[in-house]
């Protein structure tokens, strides 16, 4: 018997839905966005040329041992904008270099490659030379209230702060999700932030549209969390390296994507019929940065872990490669944005208050780094994809939508790339 329409729509949903599952166990599929494109898939996938090394099991930064993240999505109201009201389209997102990271602290290092926007505590970073608590992600306006989230988090841990104990200056960093939510709000609470780090776990990270990155748009397409790890060979040391964004940066025309210009080709022929939801045209697929609130440029954040033992300088070293990974991605850190990577190593521990004067390290030879150097580069390229891949259209604010880069399109632009590569 012939199903009926409706019948084929529903078995060809739930086939989307078991798939989705199955191929990208790091992402969080929602039904009611359902049709055939909008099958969310990890860069890997599309057959892009990645790099050599090899992904952990998570292709994730929780790859690295004792490194948990944790993320809380708020998505609330529709229509025209309300200031301080919504509609909202933001969240915030947690990374946790280790457990008891304020008495066992982890070498640190950060590198700012354009600096519009805004980390902070990285004065303090580049005098000590660690990281004694978690870092956060979320949008510009509500760095304070994310700063006293971890704060009374870090008091509730360790009641002796500012007491008995010294005090903190958190990590916090920001991009602009202004064109989506109403920023003005500063919609997430210190109980989001405490939330998202009492529920921080060492499994899959949920990519795209969630957490800091529900708001965020990248290369003119719906953009915000992405992660991806490599782990080197045991020859090398089988260090493990992982990465974590929220990209909000870049222009359509620089999207690059294992060397393909899929950017500048996109917008060149129409997309394929399925790729397109009931009461979408092709003209409406378009999302640009350009007059959007603030700087068109947009932001970047980059988070890399990796269990090596590296110090400071070298971590410093690492941030500054992963400037590399970004510019695979065809961004040129341009005038208006902000560009802002930190690096820490679980390595090593350094002491909150050591009784003897002296304590040991284990140190990588800087002879050895290369091999950590290109994870990184590699790890931040599939990563920055990896948001733009598993990210899902997004309605805003004013009733602006960021589409989510169309898969099949995808599919047909690599198409001859992939062919070629051996």
């Amino acid at each position: 018997m012939t199903p009926s329409k409706n019948g084929f729509n529903t078995m060809r949903v739930c086939a989307v839905i078991l798939l989705t599952a199955w191929a990208s166990p790091a992402w969080s599929f929602d039904a009611s966005t359902a049709s055939v494109d909008q099958i969310r898939v990890r860069a890997r996938a599309l057959g892009v040329n990645l790099g050599q090394l090899q992904p952990g099991p998570l292709n994730a930064i929780t790859d690295v041992p004792g490194v948990k993240v944790g993320q809380v999505t708020l998505t609330r109201g529709d229509g025209p904008l309300q200031p301080g009201q919504g509609p909202i389209r933001t969240g915030v997102t947690v990374i946790v270099p280790r457990d008891d990271v304020w008495h066992n602290k982890v070498p640190a290092g950060a590198f700012v490659l354009n600096g519009t926007g805004e980390m902070t505590g990285l004065a303090w970073v580049a005098e000590s030379g660690f990281l004694e608590y978690p870092i956060a992600l979320t949008n510009t306006l509500n760095v304070p209230r994310v700063a006293n989230g971890v704060i009374s988090w870090m008091l509730r841990q360790y009641p002796g702060i500012g007491i008995t104990d010294d005090t903190l200056t958190p990590v916090v960093a920001e991009c602009d999700d202004g064109r989506l939510n109403d920023i003005q709000g500063r919609h997430v609470s210190e109980a989001d932030v405490m939330q998202a780090l009492d529920e921080a776990s060492a499994g899959p990270v949920k990519e795209g549209s969630v957490g800091a990155g529900t708001g965020m748009i990248s290369y003119g397409f719906k953009g915000g969390i992405g992660t991806a790890s490599r782990r080197l060979p045991d020859a090398n040391g089988g260090f493990t390296i992982g990465v974590l964004v929220n990209a909000n940066h870049g222009r359509r025309t620089e999207l690059t994507m294992g060397g393909v210009p899929v950017g500048r080709q996109y917008d060149t022929a129409p997309p394929p019929p399925s790729s397109l939801l009931p009461d979408q045209k092709p003209e409406h697929l378009h999302t640009s940065r350009e007059g959007s609130s603030g700087n068109a440029e947009g932001s970047i954040i980059v988070i890399i872990a990796t269990d090596a033992p590296l110090d400071s300088r070298q971590l410093t070293r690492l941030g500054k490669r992963a400037a590399l990974g970004l510019a695979r991605t065809g961004s040129t850190a341009r005038h208006g944005s902000g560009d802002f990577m930190l690096a820490f190593s679980t390595g090593n521990v350094i002491p909150h208050y050591p009784s003897a004067p002296t304590f040991s390290l284990t140190h990588l030879a800087d002879t050895h780094l290369n091999p950590v150097i290109t994870a990184t580069v590699e790890a931040t390229e599939e990563a920055i994809l990896n948001a733009l891949t598993a990210a899902t259209t997004v309605t805003g604010r004013d009733g602006f939508r960021a589409e989510a880069i169309s898969i099949s399109r995808l599919r047909a632009l690599l198409a001859p790339a992939t062919t070629d590569t051996p």
